[in-house]
């Protein structure tokens, strides 16, 4: 699995950005986000039990998120068509503020080593990416486990400012001086 120092791996995926058909598919690469931070979080599959929890907890901060210069990208190996007929199905994703990414070939998992079990779905990994295309934090959990989106922010909180941040530190408090 690739891991913090790392250059996170070119990609060119289908997402989606909103319930309508008409304007539903947007491609995204490294470049649709140039000079931002990047948060990616991948997720098994759709149509299932954790994985909407996260999603709407990762959206329910996407203002948070891009407030500090940094998108957050939703992806798993379901195809985009699956992707828009979930958000569609299930409540809670109606008018989601991140996209979902398609990763249907699998590359970007592969290239991440992400990939788990018979079906080669993605594990519940979560990328945090500077702008240079770094990897600068790297979290995966167990499948039966949700994240915590807010942890992620803080995270982000932390590797941006640069400095030494003791444990459960958050933005506005001090910082270790050497």
């Amino acid at each position: 699995m690739l891991t913090i120092g790392d250059r996170f791996p070119d990609y060119k995926l289908k997402g989606v950005v909103s319930d309508d058909l008409k304007t539903a598919f947007q491609t995204f690469e490294p470049a649709t986000h140039k000079g931002k931070w990047r948060v990616v979080f991948f997720y098994p599959k759709d149509f299932t039990f954790v994985c909407p929890t996260e999603i709407v907890g990762y959206a329910k901060l996407a203002r948070e998120f891009a407030d500090r210069d940094a998108v957050v990208l939703g992806a798993s190996t379901d195809s985009e068509f699956v992707h828009l007929a979930w958000r569609k199905h299930e409540a809670d994703l109606k008018g989601l503020a991140i996209p979902l990414l398609a990763d249907t070939s699998k590359k970007l998992s592969t290239e991440l080593g992400i990939l788990m079990g018979d079906d080669r779905v993605s594990m519940r990994a979560t990328f945090i990416v500077d702008p240079t295309g770094v990897i600068r934090h790297v979290t995966v959990n167990d499948g039966k486990v949700g994240r915590n989106p807010e942890e992620a922010l803080r995270v982000l909180d932390a590797l941006q400012s640069d400095e030494l941040c003791p444990c459960n530190w958050k933005k506005g408090e001090a910082t270790i001086k050497v």
